[in-house]
This record gives structure tokens, C-alpha cells and sequence, in this order.
């Protein structure tokens, strides 16, 4: 969040540049001192577009960056703040090493092999984002709630195309149910509606991200806070209630109000990565029952003196949430030991070739990259 502090580069502080990014960035290698802080506004595959002192700029990381990053992870992400080489002319801008970041939006990225995939970073807020039509799905809700929250970013449930609902405020008290430590608001961008409750998120230095399936309205969103048209939009589709896909990349965006709005593609399915903090936030009323439970390793089923089966059968823990906490939570298990699995290999395959790989085979995702110098 910004601050009254004067920094070095004051050109950087509409994109959030603050007292606490520049004691981050002098804190880098002296070789730093030669670069120039930037902030990923853009990502397009391998390339990336910057907002810099001296304006936009697209940009590679070097080779050093790439042959250091061991996952990833590692690659610089929309919102992440870098210390970038800036040449004259038409060449690309380099970035030479990656901030720490202070939170972040992950999942895992598609495929076979467990990867994690960086949607968005430095959030001090996320929306996430469900319309209020046919396609509402808490279950879904609580897989945005595990991911936001074990990201360290604040959560906020918005519930968007209230003019297409007769009763806005049953979901509302659904939202409540089942996060109710979390703001939840109910908007219409068509009826200009909650304008007033989004104030406090996106004041001026604040890098405020917006998530959720594809069409449930977050372009919309982006438009209507902006006052003009960043996104094209388009109608939900009739035969499933369901919104068509507009955003095609990840993408930051200057509001008037000052802050700073992360656009992101919908996603057809959120899988979770490395969420344990974000699980038990998300279904810590579950997790207090289990506790109560007589036996520490009860398993919810016929044991006597089990908690979470007498709140099941008394109707106070609703069998969809349960469901989806023991679904998650077998989920998160199969990840876990699917890394465990690919760790051995690499650590087999890196002592087939005399251990010299075996650094760049550990896990470093959550270590920031620092490869600064000239490249050989």
C-alpha cells in the first residue's frame, strides 16, 4: 500500500512503488545500483511488458535468470517487481532479478508434471469474483478461498450481475455461511450498484486482483470501476447461464481512484497447490469440530463421540461442505505425494550425472532470484 514516504523513484509510485520496495530493492547486489525497478504489467508466454521510470517496455529475463530458475515459479509474474536493465533504443529490457514477493494468487499449472503456476503477485486484496445466476457454486467459492487465502492476499467474495437476481441477499447470506470472516458484497455494474462498498480496496497505491471462472463478469468490473472500456465483454450464454471467456492474459490495470486492478483470464478449473494454511482457513469451523472429536485420528465415520458426524446429523454442517473439505483435503494429499515422487526422481537422475545438477533440481519456488551480473 503506498505511503507518504518520498522514494527514489517517484515515477514508479502510481504502480505501488513504496518505502518498503525500495528498501527491498537496495537490498539487492551492488550491481543492482545499474538497473532500474520495474513492475510486470504484462506476460505473454516468455515475454513480458514493463511498467519502468521511463515508461513501457517489453522484456526478456537473461540468461543467467533463466538457467538459475528451478521452477516456474521462479519466472517473474503480473505484479512481481523486478530490477531490470534498460537499454537505448529498440532492444528489449532485461530483467536481471526478481523482488520478494509478498503474496500471490497459485495454482497448479496443467500437466502431468506437479508445477506450480504464478497468477498474480504483491495483491493486497483479491476479488473473487461468482455472478449471481444459475451457474452460482459454492463449492467452487471455497477452491478460490483455499488458493487466495494461502497466498497471504486479503479475500473478498464479489457477487456480481445482482440485476439478473430476484433475491441478491439469499446469496449473500449463502457467501456468509461459509466465510464468515470475509467482506462479501453484492454489485451491478449494469444498475451501477456497490460502487460505494469497493472504496476501500481500491485506493491509491493498492494492487487489487479480481479471480474467478470464465465470464462471471470481471472485465465487466474492470470497465465500470474505470469509467471507460479496458476489456471487451461479452453476454452470458443462454443454454448454461454461463459467461463466454473474454480476457486472454494477465494483465494490470491504473484505476482513476488510484489503485492498481490485476485482470485475469477465467478458469474452467482451479487446482490447488501447496494450500494446507489456505485449507484449514478456508474449513477451520470443520477443523474445530474435528478437534472436538474423542479420538485424535477419527475418521468422521462410525466412531462414537465423533463431533463432525454429530453436526452432520443435527444439520449444522451442511454435507456439501463436508463433501468438499474431505474432497480437497484427498486432493492436497495426491499433490503432496506427487511431489514427493518427482523430488526422488530428480534427486536419482541428478547422482546419475555426478550430483552437478542436483541444486537446480531442489524445490526454490518460494526463494527469491537474484542473478545479477553480465552475462557470459
Amino acid at each position: 500500500m503506498q505511503t507518504d514516504a518520498k522514494t527514489a523513484w517517484p515515477e514508479m509510485e502510481a504502480y505501488g512503488w513504496n518505502e518498503e520496495w525500495e528498501k527491498k530493492y537496495l537490498a539487492l547486489p551492488t550491481a543492482a545500483k545499474k538497473l532500474a525497478p520495474a513492475r510486470v504489467v504484462a506476460q505473454y508466454s516468455h515475454q513480458y511488458r514493463l511498467a519502468t521510470p521511463w515508461g513501457d517496455r517489453f522484456a526478456e529475463v537473461s540468461g543467467k535468470y533463466a538457467f538459475a530458475a528451478a521452477s516456474p515459479g521462479d519466472y517473474p509474474a503480473v505484479g512481481d517487481w523486478v530490477a531490470a536493465e534498460l537499454p537505448d533504443g529498440g532492444s528489449p529490457a532485461v530483467i536481471h532479478a526478481l523482488l520478494p514477493r509478498r503474496t500471490s494468487i497459485v495454482r497448479r499449472a496443467a500437466g502431468s508434471r506437479p508445477d506450480e503456476q504464478i497468477i498474480g503477485a504483491n495483491l493486497d486484496a483479491v476479488f473473487i469474483v461468482a455472478s449471481l445466476n444459475e451457474d452460482w457454486n459454492l463449492r467452487r467459492i471455497e477452491r478460490y478461498l483455499i488458493a487466495v487465502r494461502e497466498g497471504g492476499a486479503q479475500p473478498v467474495l464479489l457477487l456480481t450481475k445482482a440485476d439478473l437476481c430476484d433475491a441478491p441477499d439469499r446469496y449473500v447470506e449463502e457467501a456468509r455461511a461459509i466465510a464468515p470472516d470475509v467482506p462479501v458484497f453484492a454489485v451491478s455494474a449494469l444498475l451501477d450498484r456497490g460502487r460505494d462498498m469497493l472504496a476501500p480496496y481500491v485506493t491509491p497505491g493498492m494492487t487489487v486482483g479480481a479471480t474467478g471462472s470464465s465470464g462471471v463478469g470481471k472485465s465487466t468490473l474492470l470497465n465500470w470501476l474505470a469509467g471507460e472500456r479496458h476489456q471487451v465483454v461479452q453476454d452470458i450464454r443462454e443454454d448454461d447461464a454461463r459467461g463466454r471467456h473474454t480476457t486472454t492474459h494477465r494483465e494490470l490495470f491504473l484505476l482513476p481512484s488510484g489503485a492498481i486492478w490485476l485482470d485475469t483470464p477465467g478458469m474452467r478449473e482451479l487446482q490447488l497447490w501447496e494450500s494446507e494454511e489456505g485449507w484449514q482457513a478456508t474449513f477451520s469451523d470443520i477443523e474445530a469440530l474435528a478437534a472436538s472429536c474423542r479420538f485424535r485420528d477419527c475418521r468422521h465415520g462410525a466412531e462414537q463421540g465423533c463431533a463432525v458426524r454429530e453436526a452432520l446429523e443435527a444439520g449444522e454442517l451442511d454435507e456439501g461442505r463436508y463433501a468438499n473439505y474431505r474432497k480437497t483435503e484427498r486432493e492436497l494429499a495426491r499433490l503432496a505425494l506427487k511431489e514427493q515422487r518427482a523430488g526422488k526422481r530428480s534427486a536419482k537422475e541428478a547422482a546419475g550425472r555426478g550430483g552437478k545438477s542436483a541444486a537446480k533440481d531442489k524445490k526454490q519456488a518460494r526463494r527469491p532470484i537474484v542473478t545479477i551480473g553480465d552475462e557470459d
